[in-house]
């Protein structure tokens, strides 16, 4: 199971790299005003979201659910995964919608503008904190 845990955290770690990421380049994205720059970024989304991000997205999820399923004896009354839980299904629901925005840039009809995704590349942060602190601390 240690071997499971050790790819857990590794494929996370990926994933929340590319979380991090991506929104950057809705930034930088929505700023760009050239044909060159926009084509780029459009190429460079599509490539972090299909080549990093789905792929430890899903190797993180099935790893997850298998540790989960097989200690959901012990775990099904400790609330603090429960409360995990939720917020990793809130990350997913981010990830889609990251996913529907690479989809947006790329037929050119962004209308936020780069404030916009500064913002929403602070959620995932908030996302990593609560879920280290509940990890590690256990509070309830």
């Amino acid at each position: 199971m240690l071997w499971i845990k050790a790819f857990h955290i590794i494929s996370v770690i990926t994933w929340f790299a590319a979380l991090f990421y991506l929104p950057r380049l809705f930034v930088y994205h929505a700023m760009s005003d050239d044909k060159p720059s926009t084509e780029r970024f459009k190429i460079m989304e599509r490539k972090l979201y299909r080549g990093i991000m789905m792929p430890s997205f899903i190797v993180a999820s099935v790893l997850g659910v298998w540790m989960t399923m097989d200690g959901w004896v012990v775990y099904s009354v400790q609330y603090w995964l429960h409360a995990k839980l939720a917020l990793v299904i809130m990350l997913i629901i981010y990830h889609f919608y990251c996913g529907h925005l690479v989809q947006v840039f790329k037929e050119g009809k962004n209308t936020r503008s780069h404030v916009f995704y500064r913002w929403f590349n602070e959620f995932p942060v908030l996302i990593l904190v609560a879920v280290v602190v509940l990890v590690v601390v256990k509070p309830f």
